[in-house]
């Protein structure tokens, strides 16, 4: 028998899209989606079109409130949204704050968006740095100048110039930071190994991972959940050199459930898998964000620090949730923010966003 409950730091989701908690429920895509670059055009690159900055507050209210939830209290986030860059970033830390989740946020820059606001299908490596992506890294940089917790953001190689990358990487050594990047995550991008490796540091994040050729240097973000969603392949994070850490990519931050998933797909891919290493890498969040060792979380399960437990034990939910000192999950119920409010305003933004979609 084990105790009743058990105490372990907060938990941290490595890569995050707060925006896409709207996408819940949206309207069907124009035509079918079969690969994955159809999913990106007729899924994600037309909903971030869509986003203004209210539906932005309330998307990352309901996202920090479902993470507290899960006894997340770290976010690292990933953010677009073309037709409202300046001030996103803010209001993603705004709305963390007010539930009490700490963020570190980033603008993914990309070339894709032409600078009449057109979406490119390919991008040249060889073509000027758009205005949009001059945008972003403008909007991470006014961030992290102004005091906020963030990186430098590009979404992929694959949809960025040459020169829209070196920025990038030279905007991050200038304050200090890391890139922030999806990485490989389809064939499409498969090239992206050779691109960044002239600049990748230790400090990048390197998202996915799934279809990287050669080795580069920084963390890779596993996110099993989503690669299975996109039937991208399977990324084999446990013969990388790099620390692996694990991410959502939107889909929710329970991440006791991702490592669980962690751990199915690599035992699935090797049946001596041990779920020790999963939970491992849900220990590299620690030193990614290592505020969150700081927050405590009291879980309704008494054996938190034995993975093969875990693995097998669904359910398992917060009951407190200390963060920089301050309750902000009681008896399982946020304490800073009416719980039910968020989820009402969220449902009222989605609307409007599903609206505009189908439009």
């Amino acid at each position: 028998m084990t105790d009743a409950t058990s105490t372990t730091p907060g938990l941290v989701c490595a890569h995050h899209h707060l925006y896409s908690a709207l996408a819940r429920g949206m309207p069907a895509t124009p035509r079918p989606t079969t690969t994955f670059m159809e999913i990106l055009d007729q899924v994600w690159w037309r909903l971030d079109a869509e986003l203004d900055l209210e539906m932005l507050y309330w998307s990352a209210a309901l996202g920090a409130l479902e993470a507290l939830e899960c006894g997340t209290t770290a976010i690292i986030d990933h953010h677009e949204s073309p037709h409202a860059i300046e001030g996103s970033l803010e209001v993603i830390a705004r709305a963390c704050a007010d539930v009490g989740v700490r963020v570190r946020a980033c603008y993914g820059a990309t070339d894709r968006w032409d600078d009449r606001g057109r979406l490119r299908q390919t991008v040249d490596p060889g073509a000027r740095m758009s205005k949009a992506a001059r945008r972003g890294l403008e909007e991470c940089a006014r961030h992290i100048r102004a005091g906020g917790d963030g990186m430098v953001g590009l979404h992929a190689a694959f949809t960025c110039s040459d020169e829209t990358i070196e920025a990038a990487a030279a905007l991050a050594n200038e304050l200090g930071t890391g890139v922030h990047v999806h990485v490989a995550e389809g064939q499409v991008d498969a090239d992206a190994g050779a691109r960044l490796a002239p600049h990748a540091d230790d400090d990048w994040l390197l998202v996915h991972a799934v279809h990287l050729k050669r080795p580069l240097r920084g963390t890779i973000v596993h996110n099993p959940r989503s690669n299975l969603n996109n039937s991208v392949g399977y990324a084999r994070p446990a013969g990388k050199r790099n620390p692996v850490a694990l991410g959502t990519d939107g889909i929710g931050a329970d991440m006791l459930e991702e490592a669980r998933i962690a751990f199915a797909v690599h035992r699935s891919h090797d049946v001596t898998a041990s779920p020790d290493t999963a939970w491992s890498w849900l220990a590299t969040g620690w030193n990614l964000f290592p505020e969150a060792r700081a927050d405590r979380v009291t879980w309704s399960y008494g054996s938190m620090h034995s993975a093969w437990h875990l693995a097998y034990t669904t359910g398992v939910r917060p009951l407190t949730v200390v963060v920089d000192g301050e309750t902000v999950l009681r008896d399982g119920r946020v304490v800073r923010v009416d719980a039910d409010e968020v989820r009402a305003k969220s449902a009222e933004q989605a609307a409007r966003l599903h609206r505009r979609l189908a439009a």
